[in-house]
């Protein structure tokens, strides 16, 4: 096959105006094409100062000098060209008009849409270049934001820019139709085979009569994802029924027009329009559910797990799981109601765990009631379980215990994205004990807290801070759960340290104690999208006493990939008080 006519393009314009050509210009398009021969590049080296005056003029230059000139003396032909983009037209005079947005009639003056606020937010202000995808953008925008909520039908019925290169200006006029006002209607489901109706409706926070709202559609759905009966689910409003009313008005206009005159008036008040359906369909996952894994884990060890799930165990969810690993083992059983019309997450669960923790071995059967509530910006919890416990330290067997807890949890989250945070904060807080002297060898109460501040640097660069500080009351130690004491060490720890290693010394075993105070500080560098470097430093430890209480450090370098499960993290760290390397390994971020 032969080969096509080889030049070069030399573009000698500002480094937007230069990009903008380089990947728009014919010139560089056909640029080792094999089909170009000597006359096709003559003619498109003399259409070119035409197609770059229509370029620039979309990033704001309508007065530009252009030269273009073909050199053709070497034995590879260079095309030289010459931008000299002028002074660039700025908007001027912006023209918003808004049709419609009329409240009905007897409406109350605070639920009038707020016309100002629309105004105020238009994205192409006097004074700024006029840029033809900052134009498009802006209508967008503005057409994005009424039709959100209130107004789905409304249209950009004119928009004009009218550009004079002599002043240097753009004059602006759009138009914007809100069309009618939509409410939402009654809950329609389809899809349902299985499971009641109620399991959808408990989830539903849109009531009939609220404003149309794109995001109470998204929300609505989000949770019905989130509760795992379904495969696909899809939250829409039936807009056909506006456009059949539409329809019925505008026949009624019509028939108005063509009526007598003396014919009564019958449509002097403008036609209500109807509630929206809220339209719900889903499709049922398969009812049941089996899965099997290994893993590895820096702090317990190798790992292997077998899941099964089961949707509809007497109209409940069970969730069930076996794991094995080489210094803890567990098995539990959970089983999950319907949401409730409040809101309410339900669960009782039973649960096996063997623990073997630095010469600390404990037994722990549990049986537990669970109800949450809340969003993901704020969950609440209350939780009652009952623990019986065996406890093995430094090969001596300390006796059982058993205990009945009551606990509060809280968690507030505020960030960016709730994956691959980069701006915002988490903090969990946890409150509880037992106090009673029912199913209790020893009344204790402990306090939790933990928080963790994300804080952007610039486009590249982030700091991560960590604290978390815990305390435990009780006549004595011996009879509290051991999963109630605190131990610090481990990935979401202090690095450099073995898994909870951090604790009361009991001969060759490492306990927990009554108070735990860890903080960490980390400065994160992503040199690609999806890569980035760390450099850290932890500080923590548990003690029985707040005077014992001194803080272990340990710091290092990491690494960081965005994988799509979340963030991995790699640490090498080195634990001051040990005197040891330890690699971390860990998947996201707690909580």
């Amino acid at each position: 096959m032969a080969e096509g006519l080889r030049y070069r393009v030399r573009i000698d314009a500002p480094r937007p105006l230069a990009t903008l050509l380089e990947q728009n210009l014919d010139l560089e398009r056909f640029r080792g094409n094999a089909r170009i021969d000597r006359e096709q590049l003559q003619r498109m080296v003399r259409v070119a100062p035409a197609q770059i005056r229509t370029l620039v003029a979309t990033d704001g230059y309508y007065s530009p000098e252009v030269s273009v000139r073909l050199d053709e003396a070497a034995a590879e032909p260079q095309v030289l060209i010459q931008v000299q983009p002028g002074e660039p037209v700025r908007v001027g005079d912006v023209e918003l008009e808004l049709q419609g947005f009329e409240p009905p009639p007897g409406q109350p003056a605070d639920r009038r849409y707020d016309r100002d606020a629309l105004l105020a937010s238009w994205g192409l202000p006097r004074g700024a270049i006029f840029r033809q995808a900052d134009w498009e953008q802006a209508k967008r925008a503005l057409l994005r934001q009424v039709v959100q909520t209130r107004y789905p039908r409304a249209q950009l019925t004119d928009s004009q820019a009218t550009v004079d290169p002599d002043t240097h200006l753009a004059l602006l006029r759009v138009v914007l139709d809100s069309g009618p006002e939509l409410h939402f209607g009654a809950l329609r489901i389809e899809g349902l085979k299985r499971y009641p109706p109620s399991i959808v409706a408990n989830l539903n926070q849109i009531k009939p009569g609220d404003d149309y709202s794109e995001a109470a559609l998204q929300a609505f759905q989000g949770r019905l994802q989130d509760s795992g009966y379904f495969a696909t689910v899809e939250v829409s409003a039936d807009m056909s029924a506006v456009l059949g009313e539409q329809l019925a008005a505008a026949e009624a206009t019509q028939a108005k027009a063509h009526a007598p005159a003396n014919a009564p008036d019958a449509a002097a008040a403008p036609p209500t329009m109807p509630a929206l359906p809220l339209l719900v369909r889903v499709t049922e996952n398969k009812r049941k559910n089996v899965s099997a894994g290994l893993g590895y884990s820096t702090n317990t060890g190798n790992r292997a797990s077998l899941t099964y799930d089961d949707l509809s165990i007497f109209g409940l969810r069970m969730k069930s799981a076996l794991t094995l690993e080489t210094k803890k083992q567990s098995a539990h059983s959970d089983f999950y109601y319907p949401v409730t019309a409040q809101g309410y997450r339900d669960s009782i669960g039973a649960s096996f765990e063997r623990s073997d923790i630095l010469g600390e071995i404990t037994s722990v059967a549990a049986i537990s009631g669970k109800r949450a509530w809340g969003t993901p910006l704020l969950e609440r919890s209350l939780t009652l379980e009952f623990l019986s416990e065996t406890k093995t330290i430094a090969n001596v067997e300390t006796g059982s215990s058993k205990s009945l807890p009551l606990t509060y949890g809280s968690t507030w989250r505020h960030l960016d994205s709730l994956l691959f945070p980069t701006k915002g904060y988490v903090i969990n807080a946890q409150l509880g004990g037992a106090l009673l002297p029912i199913l209790t060898d020893e009344a204790f109460v402990r306090g939790y807290a933990r928080a963790v501040l994300y804080h952007p640097l610039g486009a590249h660069n982030n700091v991560i801070l960590r604290a978390e500080g815990g305390a435990l009351a009780s006549r004595e130690k011996q009879g509290v759960p051991a999963v109630y004491l605190f131990r610090a060490g481990g990935d979401q720890s202090v690095r450099g340290y073995a898994y909870q290693q951090l604790g009361i010394q009991e001969g060759t075993a490492i306990t927990g104690g009554r108070y735990l105070a860890t903080g960490s500080a980390e400065f994160q560098h992503w040199f690609k999208p999806a890569w980035g470097a760390a450099v850290f430093y932890d500080a923590g430890s548990a003690a029985d006493t707040l005077k014992d209480l001194h803080p272990k450090s340990g710091y290092g370098v990491g690494g960081r990939w965005k994988s799509p499960v979340g963030p991995i993290n790699v640490d090498l760290a080195y634990g001051h008080a040990v005197r040891k390397y330890r690699l971390h390994f860990s998947l996201g971020f707690t909580f």
